[in-house]
């Protein structure tokens, strides 16, 4: 029986760990081998903790909204109270109980209380009905906070996915420079055998060769502290590796169509939270305005109670007494606000000041919007004009290189009329490489303000 047991046990222990394996792999498998931007923004909505923090406030003001609600229903208190009373310089303690008086010799004497009290607030000059509406408005501002900050982790990492593409090519760029600097270098060396160059131009080739792995590094350490910060916007422990998918990026990606400003200006009025927040700030101080005046009218209240009590040391038992004592009450209360130190009139006149900050809060959200919209369309435009430019200028400085190149292997150019062509070249593929990201990202970002979903073919 006893080995029945430890073999259950056993049984039980690995069955646990299974479980508990299991949910590991599961919450291993939630992360992907290779992240595309959707996969990165869809897990940077579930994980990021801003955006958790924010979901809590959304909870914490639906706890506000129940709790305005309950001010409607009236409130039930229940009672208990026990008395010990000493009186140690008297010799008797008379004690009145309805009709009987006893005296009671002892010098102390116990009583106790118990009642149900009950109270409800008829009329507050509309007060609890503008606080469960502004409750409900806060409610609604917690929930775009959600939103502006889901926006806000969505900007970062389209802005930060763009940065480790761009930092991605470079990197392949400075790959192929070295290779063809490493190539020049040795052909360098067979001319400087053959003396058809002197050693002061093998040891610029020599350099050129050093400073292309140096910017190779250079580049390779970028795009990993890309790669870190991008970790850190997706909540993801730094030891863990991240590769992600380059997608194929043409010409129709960097040369598309942009909208018109004002189009993208009047749908991000609509669908941005920001602007949604701001509108519901003005209304929370509407709502305020009406709660602070209500300390002008008088409020109405209803209250009701039962109770009973009973006292030690006289002819009665406690049942008897509790019988005897049985009271029922009720009554309503009216309150005539009639001089309050200008509290009420104080309080209406800050919450109108209030009201006018939100108003212009609001106008510079709009304001701040429009700026932010012409930027990215300005960016988007002047990139796209560059990267026009910048093929241009590539294929021309591809094909003088060439031919520079190619004339250098005959002995038919110098060392610094190589490195001279060979610079220009690399110079036109960062500026073709520049001009296309920064194109691609301000595209994304007008087609977020627009409504449209960011992809990346």
């Amino acid at each position: 029986m006893r080995i029945l047991k430890n073999g259950i046990s056993f049984l039980f222990c690995v069955a646990v760990a299974g479980v508990a394996c299991a949910q590991d792999a599961d919450s291993i498998a939630v992360m992907p081998e290779q992240w595309t931007l959707q996969q990165c923004i869809d897990y940077a909505l579930e994980k990021n903790i801003s955006i958790q923090k924010n979901r809590i406030n959304v909870q914490s003001a639906d706890i506000d909204t129940k709790t305005a609600k309950a001010a409607f229903f009236p409130s039930l208190n229940a009672s208990v109270s026990q008395r010990v009373v000493n009186n140690p310089y008297s010799d008797s303690n008379t004690i009145i109980d309805g009709d009987r008086i006893t005296t009671n010799n002892s010098k102390t004497s116990y009583n106790g209380s118990y009642g149900i009290d009950a109270s409800w607030n008829l009329f507050n000059g509309g007060k609890r009905m503008n606080t469960l509406k502004q409750q409900k408005v806060a409610q609604n501002i917690a929930e775009l906070t959600v939103e502006e900050s889901e926006n806000s982790i969505q900007e970062s990492l389209v802005q930060m996915y763009i940065q480790i593409l761009y930092a991605n090519e470079a990197v392949a760029i400075n790959e192929a420079t070295v290779e063809v600097s490493k190539a020049e270098c040795d052909r360098g060396k067979e001319l400087l055998a053959a003396g058809s160059i002197s050693n002061a131009d093998y040891a610029q080739l020599e350099a050129q060769y050093s400073n292309n792995k140096y910017m190779l590094v250079t580049s390779r350490a970028t795009l990993q502290d890309y790669k870190l910060q991008l970790k850190q916007l997706l909540e993801i422990d730094g030891d863990l590796d991240i590769d992600i998918v380059v997608p194929d990026i043409d010409d129709s990606d960097v040369l598309v169509p942009l909208p018109q400003k004002s189009d993208v200006y009047q749908t991000a009025l609509i669908i941005r939270p920001e602007i949604e927040s701001g509108e519901l700030n003005v209304e929370h101080s509407d709502l305020n305005i009406s709660i602070a005046k209500a300390g002008y009218y008088p409020s109405l209240s209803l209250s009701a109670g039962i109770g009973t009590n009973h006292t030690n040391g006289n002819d009665f038992t406690f049942s008897e007494q509790v019988k005897t004592n049985w009271n029922n009450s009720m009554g309503i209360t009216l309150s005539i606000p009639l001089y309050t130190n200008r509290q009420t009139r104080s309080g209406v006149q800050k919450a109108k000041l209030q009201k006018q900050t939100y108003e212009l809060d609001l106008l510079d959200k709009r304001k701040a919007l429009y700026r932010t919209i012409e930027s990215y369309w300005l960016d988007a435009n002047s990139a796209q004009q560059q990267y026009a430019a910048a093929v241009e200028k590539l294929k021309s400085a591809k094909v003088s290189y060439d031919l520079v190149s190619e004339q250098f292997n005959m002995g038919m150019k110098n060392t610094v009329e190589l490195l001279t062509e060979k610079n220009n070249y690399l110079n036109a593929q960062q500026e073709v490489l520049q001009a296309k990201y920064m194109s691609v990202m301000n595209i994304l970002m007008l087609d977020f303000y627009s409504g449209k979903p960011m992809e990346l073919n």
